[in-house]
């Protein structure tokens, strides 16, 4: 259930005592896990109705990136896309190209590590796999170059999904499962669509289902949007919408990112302005996942450690219910019919939410196999272990992690079409609102001043200066609200008299502009934009 940041700290090493938090909250989970949480799993058997048990490699992972979606969606384009390099096995054409799972991951030189030798890999979270059996493995593989932006995170490219049973069966494995294995690991879902391919298939609405219970990692693109005009992204983005709300079954709206991910000249304009801010709002999210890591191990711990109590309290119950002699069958039988009873039985006796219990018909289908008079009695110790590290012992991490976050530099993700968007003219908003005139020596806001002056001495100046009321009646006019009309003419009124003259009412008229277009206004008036008889001459040595 974990792809996390341990001692690499996002792939870079850092000394002092940065590095000795990292390893201290990496270590205090892990302990955590072995000596309170996998003796109940073990106990309940745990890992053979939900997830395998966790080992070094799950711990001290780099955070992970999943991509799913069906054929021809752009996936492997947007890993090129933020790599800005080809990475070996990718493959990109409008037909399905990527038939296999392939994780992404540094490496001092490039190269592919087939399958059956990447689950062998103790320094790799992937050995759990194994279990998916040989038709998995041979369409799974690990792709490692030399990339700053795999210093930081690793990206799981997925096979496209099709519509059909009949590539359902031909897979050769169970797909859905597969993708559950690595959502509970990864730090962020990412589900892509094309503008032009809105249908969610059988297949692909059973993968978003396996993401249950992962609702907070989901986040979903809106690939190729340049290749429809504004009147159809409105219909595009409204039927995408509707089609999420009858897969995902969450009152929240999941975030959906508009805009074409791939390094080439737009097919259509009209919405520039909104792909780069898209683009930019996705690359943040992005971004902070080794930030964020050591919360995300934290908060996957306490749902795994969740999990596993309602799942002890079950296979208990179970097993107290079976006859010691004559009619184990028959009362086996009538105890998975009756599970959905015995979760609302089990929450009123142990206070327990039902959004804490397994799917019901999934459960059954496993309890169908198995021996109930070898399950075991609950046993009070193992739970208190548990209960006290869920109330005790996470609390001294999280202290930790406050720690870390107070103490360290932000980690961030760097290189490739990352860097692209930084600094310099290209960076998202350059030369916008604000931060238009930054750059020029002449005040922006002379170009407009003799339409605002106009205005200014239509309102009785005395002395080259009008009231505040005679500013209030021409600033109304704009219909902001007062709280931001309130805060315009504090940054507009730099002498602080309560009156304004010519250039701090053509700034307040700038000001209320640059709103008016969608813009949000600075908490201290930014140097560049100070009237220029306002300005403080500079001092010259003597």
């Amino acid at each position: 259930m974990f792809s996390w940041l341990g001692k690499q700290g996002g792939g870079r090493e850092r000394g002092g005592a940065g590095t000795d938090v990292v390893q201290t909250v990496t270590g205090g989970l892990r302990d955590l896990y072995l000596r309170k949480l996998l003796p109940l799993e073990e106990h309940y058997r745990f890992h053979d109705f939900h997830s395998p048990a966790l080992e070094e490699a799950d711990f001290e992972n780099k955070p992970m990136v999943l991509l799913v979606g069906q054929y021809s969606t752009g996936k492997t384009t947007f890993i090129r896309y933020l790599l800005e390099q080809d990475f070996p096995g990718m493959r990109i054409g409008p037909e399905p190209t990527t038939d296999s799972f392939i994780a992404v991951m540094y490496g001092d030189s490039e190269g592919n590590v087939p399958g059956n030798a990447l689950v062998v890999d103790p320094k790799k979270p992937f050995r759990k796999l194994s279990r998916f059996g040989n038709a998995f493995l041979n369409r799974f593989m690990c792709s490692q170059l030399p990339n700053e932006v795999l210093k930081s995170i690793s990206i799981i490219d997925s096979p496209g999904i099709l519509s059909g049973e009949k590539q359902r069966i031909s897979r050769g494995y169970d797909f859905c499962q597969v993708l559950q294995w690595f959502a509970e690991r990864v730090d962020r879902i990412i589900l892509l669509f094309d503008a032009h391919k809105l249908d969610i298939s059988d297949e692909f609405s059973e993968a978003i289902k396996s993401f249950r219970g992962q609702d907070d990692k989901i986040r979903v693109v809106l690939n190729k949007a340049d290749q429809v005009d504004t009147q159809q992204l409105m219909r595009v983005y409204g039927a995408l919408m509707w089609s999420l709300g009858k897969v995902i079954n969450t009152p929240e709206v999941l975030r959906v990112y508009i805009g074409s991910f791939w390094a080439h000249p737009l097919r259509n304009t009209e919405n520039r302005r909104l792909f780069e801010a898209e683009a930019q709002d996705l690359f943040r999210d992005i971004q902070s996942l080794p930030q964020k890591a050591a919360v995300r191990k934290l908060n996957d711990l306490i749902k795994r450690a969740r999990l596993a109590k309602v799942h002890a309290y079950i296979i208990s119950y179970l097993k107290k219910e079976m006859p010691s002699v004559f009619g184990k069958e028959n009362k086996k039988k009538e105890l998975i019919n009756r599970l959905p009873e015995i979760y609302i039985q089990l929450q009123r006796e142990y206070h327990i939410s039902a959004g804490d219990f397994p799917e019901v018909k999934k459960m059954q289908e496993l309890l169908e196999t198995c021996d109930f008079t070898k399950f075991h009695s609950l046993k009070p110790k193992l739970i208190e272990a548990v209960d006290n590290m869920l109330a005790n012992k996470i609390a001294a991490l999280m202290s930790l992690i406050s720690q870390e976050e107070s103490n360290m530099p932000t980690e961030m993700v760097h290189g490739g079409a990352f860097d692209g968007t930084m600094a310099g003219p290209f960076g998202h908003g350059y030369g916008e609102g604000v931060k238009e005139g930054a750059d020029e020596d002449e005040w922006v806001v002379a170009k407009d001043k003799p339409a605002y002056d106009e205005i200014f001495y239509t309102l009785s100046p005395i002395n080259g200066k009008i009231s505040g009321i005679s500013a209030k009646k021409e600033m109304v006019t704009s219909k902001l609200p007062n709280s931001v009309l309130g805060k315009i003419w504090k940054l507009a009124d730099c002498d602080g008299d309560g009156m304004l003259d010519d250039e701090e009412f053509a700034l307040a008229k700038h000001l209320i502009k640059i709103k008016l277009d969608g813009y949000e206004l600075p908490g201290t008036l930014p140097s560049h934009l100070v009237p220029p008889s306002h300005r403080k001459p500079l001092q010259t040595a003597e």
